[in-house]
């Protein structure tokens, strides 16, 4: 056990059998838990919410490593894990409000970053997420993803299930939309 090798394919082989998956899973959550934090945190920006969804992530992924088919790197299925937990959480903070939808979000998550003790941002940093929040959900996720996380198109597409020119499109506009509410906030 103490001669294991962690390239991927072992650690996926590793998660996949029971005398090995406890330590197996250990070493993933070590390797990932911080990557998938910060990601998980552009979305939801709130400290305890990021926790329990990163939490929600690898639960996920210890119950469905064996769907797991490596089509993919094991990070951009733990990416897309992550996302669509992030999302779902948003989704049910829509859901308990009756007033517009994405006005709420935009709201909860300004408030967020207001609120959040966490945050250690100064004021250009502040506007900037402010600008990103303002964001439709899919322009917020690959702008994060692109710019932030530096991840290229072709993950991303993988982790969105879109096309790459899509995602360029997105990008393109958010990018466009980021620099007119910084341009016009002033």
């Amino acid at each position: 056990m103490q001669n294991m090798v962690f390239e991927e394919k072992d650690l996926v082989e590793n998660l996949r059998q029971d005398k090995t998956r406890k330590l197996a899973f250990h070493i993933l959550v070590k390797e990932y838990q911080e990557r998938l934090y910060w990601h998980i945190r552009k979305i939801i920006l709130n400290h305890d919410d990021t926790d329990d969804v990163l939490q929600n992530t690898f639960l996920k992924a210890w119950h469905g490593i064996e769907n797991f088919k490596g089509e993919s790197s094991l990070f951009t299925w733990l990416y897309k894990i992550a996302t669509n937990e992030a999302i779902t959480f948003l989704n049910k903070k829509k859901k308990r409000n009756i007033f517009s939808p994405q006005e709420e979000i935009h709201n909860y998550l300004i408030n967020s970053i207001e609120s959040e003790e966490h945050f250690s941002g100064d004021k250009i940093q502040k506007k900037l997420q402010e600008a990103i929040i303002r964001l439709p959900e899919k322009q917020r996720l690959v702008f994060n993803m692109k710019y932030f996380d530096e991840m290229k198109y072709q993950e991303i597409s993988e982790i969105l299930e879109t096309s790459v020119g899509a995602l360029k499109a997105s990008y393109h506009h958010a990018v466009k939309k980021i620099e007119e509410y910084l341009k016009n906030s002033e």
